[in-house]
């Protein structure tokens, strides 16, 4: 074979070789652009799904705490007090019923006494009303607090209680009202706290100022306030130093034979025996066959 016919072979097999080195350098790059696109891609992907796993859980999370901001609403507004017909005429009959019930009621205080009268209540699981003072309720913020946190109706019962100062016309028995609701909406850090519920100090019936309740009740009405007195009590203030022998023996004269009684005892550090004589008054209620309530469930 020619001399020049040889190189002419050997040149064109190694231009042959060349362009299959340069195709397989191709097709390796291209190779490795696939496996980092691939890669890059799955990484992306994977990213990708974290992020949905994020944003699930934050979104998660979000609907829990408003579902939870919709409960302490809920739970906040079961606490307020509302005033409709039916919680009236409740009142009105409060005294009548076809089963037994019983209405434990607490005036005069926040006391010192009364962290011992809550903590009995709680153990007994059973939820009071107390018909606190406006003077009280600003010396001891924090008991209030208590009473209303733990499930018990805070009720009005004036801001003073002397009698010269509240019965001084039915307009200073609306205004003393005002002032203890505004010292209770203070003490527990809700603005829109309204009772609705008074208890005449002494009594709504008869006494020097008969008349003057008797308008007071009418103009209390009139802004949407109903009173309430009772009809059994452990005389704890018929007396300096009452026993618990003595708080037992008027419990149960005055209970008597009723179905449905609103009982009046006094939160007071002076009136100790009544919180140390409580277990006793629960016990012989429940034995008589009596089930406990407090305003929630009448004024709502």
């Amino acid at each position: 074979m020619p001399r020049d016919r040889i190189y002419n072979i050997t040149i064109t097999e190694k231009h042959i070789n060349t362009k299959k080195i340069a195709i397989l350098v191709l097709l390796f790059i291209l190779a490795m652009g696939l496996i980092l696109v691939g890669k890059n891609a799955v990484e992306i992907m994977k990213t990708h799904k974290v992020y949905e796993q994020y944003e699930a859980q934050m979104s998660a999370l979000a609907r829990s705490e408003e579902k939870k901001q919709i409960e302490i609403e809920e739970k906040k507004q079961e606490k307020i007090p509302q005033l409709t017909q039916e919680g009236r005429n409740n009142i009105e009959h409060i005294y009548h019923s076809e089963t037994k019930r019983a209405f434990l009621t607490f005036d005069d205080g926040p006391s010192t006494v009364t962290p011992t009268i809550l903590d009995i209540l709680k153990q007994e699981n059973i939820k009071a009303s107390f018909f606190v003072l406006g003077t009280r309720v600003n010396a001891m913020p924090e008991i209030t607090k208590r009473i209303y946190e733990e499930g018990h109706y805070l009720a009005n019962h004036g801001n003073t209680h002397l009698y010269s100062s509240i019965y001084a016309s039915p307009q200073a028995v609306l205004d003393e009202f005002n002032q203890c609701n505004e010292a209770v909406k203070n003490a527990i850090g809700v603005p829109e706290y309204h009772s609705h519920l008074f208890r005449f100090p002494g009594g709504l019936p008869g006494g020097k100022y008969a008349q003057i309740k008797l308008e007071a009740k009418e103009l209390l009405s009139q802004n949407n306030i109903v009173n309430i007195d009772w009809n059994a009590l452990n005389g704890d203030a018929e007396t300096a130093n009452p026993t618990a022998e003595f708080e037992m023996q008027r419990i149960q004269e005055t209970v008597a034979n009723k179905n449905s009684v609103v009982i009046l005892m006094h939160d007071t550090q002076a009136k100790a025996v009544t919180a140390e004589t409580l277990p006793q008054v629960i016990s012989w209620l429940r034995e008589n066959g009596y089930e406990f309530k407090n305003f929630y469930e009448i004024i709502k």
